[in-house]
């Protein structure tokens, strides 16, 4: 089984990563082979609208060569993905922001259709604040096709705060542990 975790904060090693964390460490306690990305190390381009990628004669891809060309396959191949990103303005940050404006081409092949998702989103505010962005990730999933499985909302904001929070930590872990994915 593939996992691919994007992980949509630009700070390495801060709440986002660590609650990501925690649940491929649950995940990999079943044998699954998990591969997370840092969104940041990539260039993203915004979204053109050329609408090439709605073109079965183009094979539904999208033209501008980024580090989305190294995204989409890994995508393609894995059955569940996790999409971690911290609130900025009650919304993703701008690169996930990008990597979501970027899976136009999954709407006409329906190449991530059954795929199963997992949200991870610390904020100052705490979960109260996550609803405009889950609505998003929510209608984005079933636009694409995918079932949202799980989510982790978490009140953290400076650099590790999270790691002062053992049940959240624990909640994430568990999600991994408990999600269920086909076995190879």
């Amino acid at each position: 089984m593939k996992i691919l975790a994007l992980i949509g904060s630009p700070r390495k090693r801060g709440n986002t990563d660590i609650l990501v964390n925690e649940i491929c460490r649950g995940l990999k306690t079943k044998r699954h082979a998990v591969e997370a990305i840092h969104l940041y190390d990539y260039e993203i381009l915004p979204c053109l609208d050329c609408r090439h990628c709605k073109r079965s004669e183009a094979d539904y891809t999208c033209p501008l060569m980024d580090g989305m060309q190294v995204i989409y396959p890994k995508l393609e191949d894995s059955e569940l993905i996790i999409f971690g990103t911290p609130v900025y303005w009650y919304g993703p940050t701008a690169k996930m922001k990008l990597l979501i404006d970027r899976l136009r081409p999954f709407i006409a092949s329906r190449r991530l259709k059954g795929k199963i998702g997992i949200v991870v989103v610390p904020s100052e505010e705490g979960p109260d604040c996550c609803g405009a962005l889950m609505e998003m990730f929510r209608r984005s999933f079933d636009y694409l096709g995918m079932k949202m499985v799980g989510s982790i909302l978490a009140r953290a904001y400076e650099r590790g705060e999270i790691e002062k929070n053992p049940e959240e930590i624990r909640r994430a872990y568990e999600l991994g542990l408990s999600c269920r994915i086909r076995e190879d």
